[in-house]
């Protein structure tokens, strides 16, 4: 089934022209990122035969960035090793927690003993920029829990780390298994509380907090090792995106494939037409601010004012003004959330701005 997959895959790669139009020229790709699931499940064989594809149709910069999402327990250094040589990188490891009972509750299929292992392989690859996914606001997750999360993710030295608050999302694993009364989560205090503890302890071992949710580290023999691929989403440029449920954004026009098996097979079967989403200027306006307020650099105002016009960004402004400046900063051309606490209540900023009126 998988091998099935990699080939309808690298045949809607083959039609990237329904994308951009039969006439656009495809710049060389600077990032690649294969994730969404378990990738490291692919052989290398199948790996290299997506890459192979997205660079005879679209085209890999030599000095691109070719993340891939890693689970622990799921690869051998011959594996890795083999990934690297096909283009990867760096990978990125979703540790979680550093308690077995917390992976457990989580649903998830490996142990601290996995996550020990794949870190020491990680260690003796080729792969030397790699990032490690942590989660707070877990079941019966504990301040102390926390704690030792953060102190052993940052023993393992990885170049960048990421520290995500549970979502509870509809139709997953997790979701389907959670019970609130058994599983309680901890308070909203508590997990705002962690955020905060996560900022303290990582930037006083040298990890820059760049963006909301990512930390990279940096020194003065090398440059900051951020998700160069995130940093595409979050400057509101435009993607490519294959597979199931991937969502393209090119043109200011969305494009989203079926997110089920066989609903997608069947739409790349029938020439891969993709149905548009062309965005208004307001909700373009509203996702560059959603998505740049989310950095630590923030939005130059003037460049909102030129692409968006000076009426959204007076009633933007207007909105934004009752938080300045414990949650928000408007210092001459920059707007940003202030660091903890903007992007800890970045959402009520948020919603406010989505207030504006979009018909």
């Amino acid at each position: 089934m998988v091998q099935t997959y990699v080939e309808v895959l690298c045949r809607e790669i083959g039609l990237v022209d329904l994308q951009g139009g039969q006439d656009r020229k495809h710049d060389l790709l600077q990032t690649v990122f294969l994730g969404g699931g378990t990738p490291s499940l692919l052989s290398p064989a199948q790996l290299a035969q997506i890459l192979a594809a997205i660079e005879r149709h679209i085209g890999i910069s030599p000095n691109a960035e070719i993340s891939m999402e890693i689970d622990p327990g799921t690869f051998d250094l011959e594996q890795l090793e083999a990934y690297a040589a096909t283009g990867v990188n760096r990978v990125s490891m979703g540790v979680q927690a550093w308690q077995d009972e917390l992976l457990q509750l989580c649903g998830r299929s490996h142990n601290v003993v996995d996550i020990e292992r794949s870190i020491e392989i990680i260690r003796q690859s080729a792969v030397t920029n790699w990032s490690l996914d942590l989660i707070s606001g877990l079941p019966q997750q504990t301040m102390e829990m926390w704690r030792e999360s953060l102190a052993r993710s940052i023993q393992a030295n990885p170049s960048h780390i990421s520290v995500y608050d549970l979502i509870v999302e509809a139709q997953t694993p997790f979701a389907k298994q959670y019970q609130p009364d058994c599983l309680p989560l901890p308070s909203d205090e508590t997990t705002a509380q962690m955020y905060r503890e996560a900022r303290i302890a990582l930037t006083a071992v040298g990890y820059q907090h760049y963006e909301i949710s990512n930390y990279a580290l940096a020194d003065a023999d090398s440059p900051l090792m951020t998700c160069r691929h995130n940093q595409v989403y979050w400057r509101n440029d435009a993607y490519y995106a294959f597979g199931m449920g991937a969502a393209s954004y090119i043109e200011g026009t969305r494009f989203t494939r079926p997110r089920y098996t066989q609903d997608y097979f069947d739409w790349v079967a029938a020439g891969a037409i993709y149905p548009k989403e062309v965005l208004r200027t307001v909700e373009r306006f509203l996702e560059a601010l959603m998505l740049g307020l989310r950095t630590a650099e923030g939005l130059q105002i003037s460049r909102l004012i030129n692409e968006f016009g000076m009426d959204l960004w007076l009633e933007a402004q207007g909105r934004l003004k009752k938080y300045c400046p414990h949650w928000v900063l408007m210092e001459g051309e920059h707007l940003r959330l202030t660091d903890p606490e903007g992007f800890l209540y970045s959402n009520t900023v948020l919603a406010d701005l989505f207030e504006i009126d979009q018909d």
